[in-house]
């Protein structure tokens, strides 16, 4: 649903998150840079399915994030750290991506929740407040609508759209789906000269910049310090199979959309008619779509307080890190 997926952005089959969403990806080789300050372990979930967990520390509340389609954990490297004051923060990249195991998921889309309830049991988390970006919101929900008494809270970044809630009464998955906004130039052989010119392509390209351990996760390097073409993940033909229909959210819920969604920098300062009337177009399409979807969650979600944020990113918490931040600690202060 926005511009920055087409920086990530892999699979046609998954358009509506690729086209929310960034995926970033690729196994981590051995000379990475990771100046974040979390411990990395791995929790078993399943048979053959360990996942990759972050934890980086801090005081009070437990604070769980999770990344949107393609993403890994690594992505919250800077957001996180703006967190540890109040929360202790961990990640968690979901199966199929980064160094995380896979395995097909054999409940659909609750196989993702219970995932997430198997590494908060592993850390011993009680009653956490999950952070979800993206498709995210689906584990979110998931996880939310089965066991609400396991989580305090929920925060959904750009991710309460209908793969997290649905009761038949709002837009559908196919209608966002459908919709196709312009593609942003690719990097170019400058920009991938090393990890911190591709750095520079997403500040240029979108406004903001990706953590240089995430875009490390999305592609290798070669022996001369050149960035490498994107790597798949066998997670993407799966991320929506088996989807169901969430709607039953009963505990507290921060719910930030886009609104409208900002395509990015390069789309704001390109002088190339077709690709204004595309934007035009596209943002035109989207944004009743995206209205009605969080008025549905007003409606319909009693314990949510939805946050428009007009002219963010899909990538919400990069884009208007020090908004979301601030709701998030306003929100959840609040909280028994």
């Amino acid at each position: 649903m926005n511009g920055r997926a087409h920086q990530f952005s892999r699979r046609a089959a998954v358009a509506l998150l690729l086209a929310l969403v960034v995926p970033l990806h690729s196994q981590e080789p051995a000379d990475s840079k990771d100046p974040s300050s979390h411990v990395t372990r791995f929790v078993t979930v399943s048979e053959n399915v360990r996942l990759e967990v972050l934890d980086w520390g801090g005081s009070g509340r437990p604070l769980v994030l999770l990344p949107g389609g393609g993403d890994t954990a690594h992505v919250f490297d800077e957001f996180a750290s703006k967190l540890t004051a109040d929360f202790h923060v961990y990640g968690i990249t979901r199966r199929g991506f980064g160094e995380s195991g896979f395995a097909p998921p054999a409940l659909g889309s609750d196989t993702y929740g219970d995932d997430v309830l198997a590494v908060l049991d592993a850390l011993k988390l009680a009653r956490p407040v999950l952070v979800g970006h993206s498709i995210g919101g689906q584990e979110l929900s998931s996880v939310a609508t089965r066991y609400p008494t396991r989580v305090a809270a929920l925060v959904y970044m750009d991710a309460g759209y209908p793969y997290a809630f649905d009761n038949g009464k709002g837009p559908t998955l196919n209608e966002f789906q459908s919709l196709r906004g312009p593609q942003p130039p690719p990097p170019s052989e400058a920009d991938l000269a090393s990890f911190m010119a591709l750095r520079q392509y997403f500040l240029r390209v979108q406004g903001f910049a990706v953590p240089e351990a995430e875009l490390r996760q999305q592609r290798p390097v070669g022996p001369d310090g050149r960035v490498g073409r994107p790597r798949d993940f066998p997670g993407y033909s799966t991320l929506l199979a088996g989807m169901k229909k969430y709607f039953d959210v009963r505990v507290p819920a921060l719910v930030f959309f886009a609104l409208p969604h900002g395509l990015g920098r390069w789309v704001d300062a390109s002088t190339d008619p077709k690709v204004r009337e595309q934007a035009k177009a596209y943002t035109a399409a989207l944004t009743p779509l995206t209205s009605r979807q969080a008025q549905l969650i007003e409606d319909g979600v009693p314990t949510a307080r939805v946050v428009r944020l007009a002219g963010a990113h899909h990538h919400i918490y990069l884009s208007h890190e020090t908004d979301v931040i601030r709701e998030i600690r306003s929100f959840l202060s609040r909280l028994p």
